[in-house]
This record gives C-alpha cells, structure tokens and sequence, in this order.
C-alpha cells in the first residue's frame, strides 16, 4: 500500500520498535525503506539480515538528502515519511488509505495524529505519557487505551507521519537539500507542494502514532530553518501555516488561497527585513 520512508542514525533500539509496529499493527504489508546514517551500532547488519531494504551512508548527511536517497527505491503509489521514534498504533494506516479513496484525488498531505509524552504546545498532537524511551513504553497500556486518544481532525497536515502521492513526490523534488541537515524542512515540502496545487493539508486524529520526540536532533548541529524559509518563500513558516494551511484548527475540507488580509501583508512586509 505504502512506501514508508525512514531515515536512521544510531538509533537502532528506537528504529527496531518502529519497524515492528508497522509489522504488527499495520492493516496492509507495506514497503519500509531505511536510509542508515552510518548504522555502526547494528542497525545496518540488522536491516541486512531481516531484508529489509535501504540506502545507507558512511556518515550521518541529515534528513534531506537521507529521505531523498531512499526514495529511489519505492515502488509503491504513495510515499510515506516517518521518523525513526515513532510507534504505529493498529489500524494506523487503513484510516488514512479510507481518507485517500474519500478524497478522490491524488495531490494532498495527510498526516496521522502523533501521542507525545510532554505538552509542546503543539495544537496538533495529543498528549499522554507512555514513557519517553524503549526502557520505559508502556506498550501494552498504549495498545489498550489508545482509542480513548483519538481526536478531531485537524488541518495543517505536514509532520510525520505524513503520506502524498509519488507523482507530487516526484513533481516538487522531494525534499530540498538546501536545508540540509533539516530544520523546517517539513514546512519547505508542504510549501512546494502549496506551489504546485495542493489544497488538502489534513491530519487524520483517528489514525495514531506514539511519538517519543526528537531522539536524533539533538545531536546535530542544526540549520537556521526558520531563516532559510523566510529567504525563500518570502513569509515566516508559522504565518504560512496561520493564513494558508491553518495548521490546529478543525479540519473544514480544502483550502482557499487566503485573502489580502492586513496581518498577511503585515508578515510579508516584515519578512522582507528579516529575513535578509
């Protein structure tokens, strides 16, 4: 059904709990395709000996260029994103294949709704503390209470576990290798895929997914995201997501171009000075 898209850097006891969640709780057999940074602790001879496809790199390259290396090897219609600490909840992905033939169309972004540990202030997720590492994941619990989790729909599709088509996969280039290792790259990605057409930015709050959040940036030296989007696009990341994909609101169907408002303008002006 899908191509599930994972890059990995050392994080084998988090990787190997990801892939069995898709393995068990899955309603379909997808294709998973690992993109391993390095893999020196296991992770690359583990993938070897249980075939499990993927592209790899001596050192670590970052998110961009890992996701798109892994992309030449799909086969599958559409294209998976999911990070390597993420754990599937059952029936996580015939929700979103029931979303996809409902659209009847093939250029959107969905997302399933994440379960995180600790509030972020993220409108998007739900929070519920089922441990914040393999040590200490509840799993079992999780496996019998995450249906008192789901949640509304929600618009502002663009985290992983994020799902679109190969053809617009294909059609913006994946994800831009500029902002390599990968802060708001996400963002990047959605905004190109707003360039080209796409409308339909939903979050799936009955498909689910636990989230044990950012095992792997913290040992990176980041990139400044946030800038490079403003230089780009010419308008800050979260404005994009306030008047464009109204990313936390309830989700009311596709999208409109959004109107000559006066905070829109207001963030265009700024982000010229800014951003420069």
């Amino acid at each position: 059904m899908f191509s599930i898209i994972i890059p990995t850097w050392n994080n084998f006891s988090f990787l190997r709990l990801c892939v069995q969640s898709i393995q068990q709780n899955s309603a379909f057999a997808h294709q998973i395709i690992l993109h391993i940074n390095n893999g020196s602790d296991g992770t690359l001879q583990w993938a070897q000996n249980n075939g499990i496809a993927y592209t790899h790199s001596a050192e670590n390259i970052g998110i961009c260029k890992a996701v798109n290396m892994a992309s030449q090897k799909i086969t599958e219609q559409y294209v998976v994103f999911m990070n390597d600490d993420m754990y599937c909840l059952p029936g996580w992905d015939n929700v979103l294949a029931d979303e996809i033939a409902k659209l009847n169309a093939d250029c959107f972004m969905l997302s399933a709704t994440m379960i995180e540990p600790y509030n972020t202030r993220n409108k998007c997720v739900v929070v519920a503390d089922y441990g914040k590492g393999v040590e200490d994941f509840r799993e079992q619990n999780l496996l019998s209470e995450y249906k008192n989790l789901v949640r509304s729909d929600w618009s502002g599709s663009t985290w992983p576990p994020s799902v679109v088509h190969k053809k617009w996969w294909d059609a913006v280039g994946g994800y831009s290798e500029e902002f390599s290792p990968g802060m708001s790259s996400d963002d990047d990605f959605a905004m190109k895929m707003w360039q080209a057409g796409c409308r339909i930015y939903k979050g799936v709050g009955n498909s689910l997914v636990y989230h044990f959040i950012s095992k792997s940036t913290g040992r990176i030296a980041r990139n400044d995201g946030r800038k490079q989007f403003m230089q780009k696009w010419g308008i800050k990341q979260s404005a994009f997501h306030k008047y464009y994909t109204r990313r936390g609101e309830d989700y009311q169907g596709k999208l409109q171009e959004p109107g000559r408002s006066i905070g829109l303008l207001w963030e265009r002006f700024l982000a010229k000075f800014v951003g420069k």
